[in-house]
């Protein structure tokens, strides 16, 4: 199987690394994205995605002729979807942007073409898919009619990288690789052997996308634990960082670091998709989500006490006196990903209810969100200066021992640590 031309399909945090990695590999790769900026800046050699290294790569990999940006599908060995995945209302899996990307790739398929989803998704949309194509090209052959002799291969294979690490886990990860038939497994292992030193182990798609959903809700209901268990903490007199200490020195135990929520654009979406396919059966799964999507409520909570502390120990200002400052914006440390963000939703509600000062201090962003335009984007040092009440959203190491710089004066809330 001969792989010379790649289309990837979506240049966001994984379509983009994913790109570069294989055209590194000296394979032609034509990106894709609907963004026209992105687009420009790619072809600039550039990146609009913070990912370590990731600049350096597609600098290279544009600048010797592997990789190349545009709005439309070009025809290509294999295609790779690489496409958000939200959910609308009631927490329905939003299959929109797979659909447009499968469409938009129909025109240009040929016989013999690869069809590989990456993006998370839930049980089923890899068959969907396929409809899709089968619908948009009655000339073309594919697995669920005419199974092994199908002119198409589709299969589904889930990114599972960590940002930050993308670069090296796109190469040393396993991969799930679940084809429509064995051939399509076969034909898609073939595909992920050209980047991945990691194992690639077969299964069908189902399980695979499954599979996907699984991991991201194992991790969702373990960090439940740990917000429930701060919040049990807090009302019973308990400092719950002591407590994990000490219970994870049991051989057995690994208590997660509490957070203000869970954010990202998998671990806080990803287990509605079971949710959505099992309502009756997934009762642990909706209510880690529950208790996870409750947690920013909680944290406000907790910073309008700590501004209630402050005022009773300075009885001669009023709310409006009080400087607040919240630390962190993105969804998880040393990123500069807003998507999902727990922590930019807690300082988008303080910044509509606070009646003082609102400080914002996020270094890994150049310019606040829309949601919190017309507000201050400060540094640390002005936080730690300036502010009475500050709260610890997210444990980007620019905070690390915040708590020993502030005065006895000064009130912190951490929602979460180091």
């Amino acid at each position: 199987m001969n792989y010379e031309t790649i289309c990837v399909i979506g240049l966001g945090y994984i379509g983009l690394p994913t790109a570069a990695v294989i055209a590194g590999r000296k394979k032609k790769v034509i990106g894709v994205d609907v963004n026209p900026k992105a687009v420009d800046i790619i072809n600039r050699g550039k990146i609009h995605i913070m990912e370590p290294d990731l600049d350096v790569v597609v600098h290279g990999v544009v600048t010797e002729g592997w990789l190349r940006a545009t709005s439309s599908p070009e025809p290509a060995d294999a295609f790779l979807i690489a496409v958000p995945t939200p959910f609308k209302d009631g927490k329905v899996p939003d299959l929109s942007y797979i659909e447009a990307a499968t469409k938009a790739i129909a025109p240009v398929l040929e016989a013999g073409n690869l069809v590989i989803l990456e993006s998370t998704s839930p049980v089923g949309a890899t068959e969907q898919l396929a409809a899709w194509l089968a619908e948009a090209r009655p000339d073309l052959t594919f697995p669920q009619t005419h199974g092994e002799a199908s002119d198409i291969r589709i299969a589904h294979c889930p990114e599972r990288v960590l940002p930050g690490h993308v670069l090296r886990e796109l190469v040393q990860n396993d991969r799930v690789v679940g084809g429509l038939t064995p051939k399509c497994s076969e034909a898609a292992v073939a595909f992920y052997k050209i980047f991945v030193e990691g194992d690639c182990i077969v299964t069908d798609a189902r399980t695979a996308e499954m599979c996907k959903l699984a991991e991201n809700s194992f991790r969702d209901v373990n960090i439940a634990f740990a917000n429930e268990m701060s919040v049990i903490c807090e009302g019973l007199g308990i400092d719950v960082w002591e407590l994990i200490n000490l219970a994870n020195r049991h051989p057995r135990v690994n208590i997660l670091k509490p957070g203000p929520g869970v954010g990202g654009h998998c671990i806080a979406v990803d287990p509605w998709f079971i949710v959505a396919s099992a309502p009756t059966e997934a009762r642990l799964v909706r209510a880690a989500r529950e208790i996870n999507d409750a947690k920013p409520d909680w944290v406000i909570g907790q910073v309008r006490a700590g501004i209630g502390e402050f005022l009773v120990s300075n009885p001669d200002k009023t709310a409006r006196d009080v400087t607040l400052a919240c630390l962190g914006l993105t969804f998880k440390p040393n990123i500069d990903d807003l998507r999902q963000s727990p922590a930019l939703q807690i300082a988008a509600r303080l910044a509509d209810s606070h009646e003082g000062r609102l400080m914002l201090v996020e270094p890994n962003i150049e310019s606040l969100p829309d949601s919190l335009k017309g507000h201050e984007k400060v540094d640390i040092e002005e936080a730690i200066a300036q502010a009475d009440v500050l709260v610890l959203l997210v444990a980007h190491d620019a905070f690390r021992d915040i708590d020993a710089r502030l005065t006895p004066k000064q009130i912190l809330f951490a929602a979460t640590r180091n």
